[in-house]
């Protein structure tokens, strides 16, 4: 099927329309690999729940997904597979008892974690799986003692100097870490044949950091048994008092099943209402793919709303449209009112932001933000009871400005350089939440097109000195929260534009001549997971729907007239709308390179939308 640039964005707009749900908003799949339905069945397996319906389909589900090699993969382009998701399918499908350890499966995954070096090379947060479960020991010395959430804000070292992201997860696992924590069930499978070498050269390692983090905690508040106890305390008390209602825990799958495998550390029963309301709260973010049940990390809701409902209005549909209505209905009802972590480092601002996913009411991040304000910018200009929203909102993303100009996803001026040196993979990615171009450039593109916001506002100026000092050498920018160069570089293109600087900028060229080098022979472009981890641009070797969306957006908004690589990317944009393959299950959302990405089952129309309605604007279907 192929369109005109016309019949494409009506196609696109009757399609998202017809998909809409009864509140108003979009539940696009939020597609995040295979670990969450892996963990699900062991989580389901050790608390005793025998949900054999939902056991076994995501079972089936794993079991679909494995390689002809024996492993399984993050993404398509990962040579031989992954070894931690190869673990993590391998640990799931004995555990749930569907499949068989002499199963020929199950061999060829046996064969390949052996080779590639045995679950003692899996990353950390699958060796703590293991650990919790009985099958991997725990180390002598856990990486960070449970007492540094006793330290004082003001100290180098301190527990919110963590992204929420990292203190989520992490707070369950040192109130494990620290009981040694494990159980198995009577159905737990053996897999000491996938232990390879010694834990001895790891236990090392962590003995190093260990005691440097012991030693600095030491000379700061001392060791007392009466601290240790505390501190147990006060991380328990951390996880209790942000159990979102729907019983998860920061609304993340992860934080919720570490939290449950702290509780039953800390004695509770594995029936106990906590425990039982957080599974119930796992189980709701079940969606359906293909057939299969899939456990989503957390929901998009809120993400998918805003995104669609703003390009639906940048298409042309009017912001009294009973769809647009709905949408931004369900968006105003889940601003949120109630603080959290972020007040730690933001002390004068008052709630405001707009959360990731619809059961988050506390943990509010910048591109949610502003993806929701954007959605009621135009509703708000004629309707003053929006007014109080709208400004609060505003109003929040402004304080949440870090000093260096950027904007962070979570949190504010905690970019710690300490974080790289710590011996636990990708702390830095984990840990922290440093100002990134893609949030900087999108939060530049809604003051600038959205608000009255002055263009020579010193924290404008200031975002903009933060790109430019940010650029690649080779005109890029990095995406921290998508795949990556060409994510990275719409998002600041964009932004930097509607702030006032002017496309004959020798950064905004630089950025032009890069994408259109880059553009594939078939017109579009594609970029391969694998840039993330080798932090340069890596290309896919095919094109995909969402990557050209982003390139010609940024090329249609940067340039006078249609070049011929603005014409070839319409080509095939138009030419593979509907198509369905490999490329349009691509991930472009990443949480940790090498480790967590994500499919977002909305991006092929949204980003399209965008790039199509920009061009029809400017010159012309």
């Amino acid at each position: 099927m192929s369109f005109d640039c016309k019949s494409a964005i009506n196609w696109i707009i009757e399609t998202v329309k017809r998909d809409q749900s009864h509140d108003g908003s979009w539940r696009y799949p939020f597609k995040t690999g295979l670990s969450t339905d892996c963990y699900m069945i062991i989580l389901l397996r050790t608390l005793e729940i025998d949900d054999e319906d939902l056991i076994g389909k995501l079972a089936a589900r794993i079991a679909s997904k494995q390689e002809a090699n024996g492993a399984w993969k993050l993404f398509h382009d990962e040579k031989d597979g992954n070894l931690t998701t190869t673990v993590d399918a391998y640990y799931s499908l004995l555990y749930s008892g569907y499949i068989k350890k002499d199963d020929p499966r199950m061999t060829a995954a046996r064969n390949f974690i052996v080779a590639k070096g045995g679950i003692g090379k899996a990353n950390l947060f699958a060796k703590v799986v293991l650990a919790l479960t009985g099958q991997y020991k725990w180390p002598e010395f856990f990486p960070m003692p449970v007492e540094v959430i006793l330290l004082p804000h003001s100290f180098l070292i301190n527990f919110y100097q963590f992204s929420v992201y990292g203190r989520a997860n992490m707070t369950p696992i040192l109130i494990a870490g620290d009981k040694q924590f494990s159980v198995k069930t009577k159905r737990s499978p053996d897999l000491s044949n996938l232990i390879v070498t010694s834990t001895r050269d790891e236990e090392d390692e962590w003995r190093s950091l260990f005691s440097s983090v012991e030693e600095w905690v030491k000379k700061l508040i001392g060791l007392p048994e009466a601290l240790h106890e505390l501190a147990i305390d006060r991380a328990k008390k951390y996880m209790l008092d942000r159990i979102e209602p729907d019983g998860t825990f920061y609304s993340y799958f992860s934080s919720t099943f570490f939290m449950v495998f702290a509780l039953l550390a800390l004695g509770y029963s594995k029936t106990d209402p906590i425990i039982t309301k957080a599974i119930d709260g796992l189980k709701s973010m079940k969606t359906d793919i293909d057939g299969y049940p899939h456990m989503q990390y957390t929901t998009a809701n809120v993400w998918n709303t805003s995104l669609i409902s703003m390009a639906l209005q940048e298409a042309g549909v009017p912001f009294e449209d009973p769809v647009v209505l709905a949408a931004n209905r369900y968006l105003l009802e889940r601003q949120h009112k109630r603080f959290g972590d972020w007040v730690v480092h933001n002390t004068d601002s008052l709630p405001g932001g707009w959360g990731f996913s619809d059961i988050n009411t506390m943990n509010p991040d910048v591109d949610d933000t502003t993806a929701s304000l954007r959605s009621i910018a135009r509703s708000v200009q004629v309707n003053p009871t929006l007014l109080e929203s709208w400004n609060r909102g505003v109003t929040w993303l402004l304080s949440m400005q870090n000093r260096d100009g950027g904007w962070a996803a979570f949190e504010k001026n905690i970019d710690s350089k300490w974080m790289s040196l710590l011996p636990i993979e990708r702390a830095e990615i984990l840990l922290g939440d440093p100002s990134t171009a893609d949030l900087t450039g999108r939060t530049l593109e809604f003051l600038g097109n959205y608000t009255r916001f002055p263009k020579g506002d010193p924290r404008m100026k200031k975002a903009i000195t933060w790109l430019l000092e940010n650029q690649e050498e080779d005109g890029s920018w990095y995406g921290r929260w998508g795949i990556c160069y060409i994510y990275g570089t719409w998002a600041a293109v964009t932004g930097l534009l509607a702030a006032g600087l002017p496309r004959t900028d020798p950064s905004i060229k630089r950025a032009v001549l890069w994408l259109k080098k880059i553009q594939n022979d078939d017109g579009g472009w594609g970029e391969s997971c694998l840039s993330d981890s080798r932090r340069r641009y890596v290309a896919l070797g095919d094109s995909t729907i969402t990557d050209t969306a982003w390139a010609l957006d940024t090329l249609i908004t940067a340039e006078k007239r249609p070049s011929r690589e603005i014409e070839r990317g319409m080509n095939y944009l138009l030419s593979s709308l509907a198509k369905n393959d490999w490329t349009t299950d691509y991930p472009k959302g990443q949480m940790m390179p090498g480790a967590f990405y994500s499919h977002y089952h909305s991006y092929r129309y949204i980003f399209p939308l965008l790039a199509l309605s920009n061009y029809n604007r400017k010159f012309g279907g």
